[in-house]
């Protein structure tokens, strides 16, 4: 494995690269997450002839935040400016995402689908269920500021969240980063799902309490091109969980197939 950095958009980008040869294999990773997270899954495919790269999406890792908040269309611009600098991946690529990154992939492959051999989508969020709670997020971050000089500002507002939006990363978040999550979480992609064309891969955790199991069979129906495999005793975050080859035994389980069949479920 090597770790650099590049200059991309203006901003310093961290990247690690496991192999130097095969296939190229691109990992996206979720909010809140870094490439550290998936070294594990990063060297079980280099040892399987795969070149992987894993960058910090800009505000995670090592890599620098945005001068702005960002929306996912952004992080897909930079991705695309990052990959120049990879002669490897000037042609067609494996690309995974998971969580925010499998959102992040979705749009990638729809603008992209040239470059896509295969989208794979661990956990992703594509889909956001419009709720009292997230309508008001945009508007409840704004009223907030105005209370900022308070001694106690951040415990308040972390309070609210925790009440108002449950299992939110916004009170985890500073500045532009979490202008971005209002951004991010604010956008829909459900109706945008039709329009990948790409052979697809979707794993999902059946105990997944972040972005729930039923999502990943509405993402399946709506991607004609896509297969679904659910992992059993699995919660959302695949980067973390006990055994990476669970996951990597899948993506190599499928590298190489063609799906003609959609909707094709398999436990």
């Amino acid at each position: 494995m090597t770790e650099k950095e590049v200059v991309v958009k203006g901003l310093k980008i961290n990247y690690k690269i496991f192999g130097s040869k095969g296939m190229p294999f691109l990992i996206l990773h979720g909010w809140g997450s870094k490439s550290d997270r998936w070294e594990a899954v990063g060297e079980l495919l280099s040892k399987k002839g795969l070149m992987v790269v894993i960058p910090d999406l800009p505000g995670f890792g090592k890599s620098q935040e945005p001068k702005e908040a960002w929306s996912i269309d952004d992080y897909v611009d930079l991705v695309m400016e990052l990959l120049k600098n990879f002669p490897e991946f000037k042609d067609e690529f494996y690309l995974f995402g998971h969580s925010f990154g499998g959102a992040i992939a979705v749009k990638f492959s729809i603008k992209y689908p040239q470059r896509i051999k295969k989208l794979f989508l661990a956990a992703a969020a594509c889909i956001r269920k419009k709720t009292t709670a997230k309508s008001y997020l945009h508007k409840i971050s704004k009223i907030m500021k105005v209370f900022s000089f308070l001694p106690l500002y951040k415990q308040l507002r972390n309070a609210i969240y925790k009440f108002i939006i449950k299992k939110s990363d916004y009170p985890f978040v500073e500045g532009v980063m979490k202008e971005t999550y209002v951004k991010v979480v604010l956008e829909d992609l459900s109706q945008k799902l039709l329009f990948v064309k790409v052979p697809t891969v979707i794993i999902w955790g059946d105990q997944d309490e972040l972005t729930p199991v039923e999502y990943s069979h509405i993402i399946n129906q709506k991607i004609e091109k896509s297969k679904l495999i659910i992992l059993p005793n699995i919660k959302h975050n695949l980067d973390r969980h006990d055994h990476p080859e669970v996951l990597t035994d899948k993506i190599l389980d499928n590298l190489d197939i063609e799906i003609f069949s959609p909707n094709n479920i398999s436990l």
